[in-house]
């Protein structure tokens, strides 16, 4: 049984993990919005990644980094504050995550690290500038952290194409545009958090103990596929 730390976990992809994971592992939830959710194996933490500090634990195996953010404009309305905020929300909050409990992790006999990139830093897509940036830095955390800290502690990110989530609901936003944005990807599907939540769950899992600092395309061959 692990110790599994996830920030934001309460929606979208990080709920899903949660209820991947809770049943063979211990769960420290650090999240903004409280649920009705409750566990043997589940701790929550009212906790904002942006501006709260991270709680002293006494052991953590696993720290998932799942908050993001889709914030789509043209370059020209786009402001110099939106590509800070992203930068902030994505990278810097997963840094400071990294930061508080690297010790701890480094503790660990079985250490990994999760965070979340996206199919926009690899395909050049209309209006993702701010996003693309930013989790273009998750990327490089990746890589760079993947070969400075092992051989003790994993990190690798998963890439999702768009998810249905309610963090992409303004872009889903009726059928019509869903059944557009499937016929885009040579899969014909777009992602459930459920999936992604199942390869978070193998990437933090001892069966993923020869593979670090890799970042994984769930793209529904959007990226890998010529349709």
């Amino acid at each position: 049984m692990k110790n599994i730390v996830i920030i934001g976990g309460t929606k979208g992809i990080g709920k899903s993990i949660v209820s991947e994971v809770v049943e063979n592992h211990k769960v420290v939830c650090l999240s903004r919005n409280q649920t009705d959710f409750s566990h043997d194996n589940y701790t929550f933490h009212n906790f904002d990644a942006l501006v709260d500090d991270y709680p002293d634990l006494d052991f953590v195996d696993c720290l998932i980094y799942c908050p993001g953010s889709i914030n789509l404009k043209p370059i020209s309305t786009l402001s110099l504050d939106d590509f800070r905020n992203d930068f902030e929300l994505n990278v810097i909050g997963a840094v400071r995550a990294i930061k508080k409990y690297l010790n701890l992790l480094k503790k660990s006999e079985s250490a990994s690290i999760l965070l979340f990139s996206t199919v926009a830093t690899k395909l050049g897509m209309p209006y993702h500038a701010s996003v693309s940036v930013a989790k273009s830095g998750i990327d490089g955390l990746v890589k760079t952290l993947g070969s400075e800290l092992a051989p003790k502690v994993r990190i690798n990110a998963i890439a999702p194409t768009i998810t249905n989530t309610e963090l992409a609901s303004k872009i889903l936003r009726n059928d019509k545009v869903i059944e557009n944005m499937v016929e885009r990807h040579p899969l014909k599907k777009i992602l459930s958090s459920n999936e992604v939540a199942k390869m978070a769950s193998f990437l933090i899992s001892e069966d993923a103990s020869s593979i670090s600092g890799q970042i994984f395309n769930m793209d529904a061959g959007i990226v890998s596929f010529k349709s």
